[in-house]
């Protein structure tokens, strides 16, 4: 499984102190693992399949897309955002 972030999730992520950094990177990782690892729950009121994952007081927003790329199919973890809990779903 591929793991995609976007631009201003890599940028939080980079701004991060080590160890958290650290603890980050290790829970998306176990988003990849099947059956996902993880406080996770699906966010309402988006029709994308958009969930989140809670460590700590960080979480991170992101979705599972399904490609298909020269006939075989590719599963992505996209990683939307990340941010503290009162800010993130704003």
């Amino acid at each position: 499984m591929n793991i995609e972030y976007a631009k201003s999730a890599s940028k939080v992520i980079n701004s991060l102190d080590s160890k958290t950094k650290q603890r980050i990177k290790k829970a998306i990782e176990g988003l990849t693992e099947i059956p996902p690892k993880g406080d996770i729950k699906q966010l309402q009121g988006h029709g994308d399949g958009r969930c989140r994952l809670r460590k700590g007081g960080i979480r991170v927003l992101f979705k599972f897309v399904n490609a298909k790329v020269n006939e075989k199919h590719i599963k992505t973890l996209y990683i939307i955002d990340v941010g503290a809990r009162g800010d993130i779903y704003k």
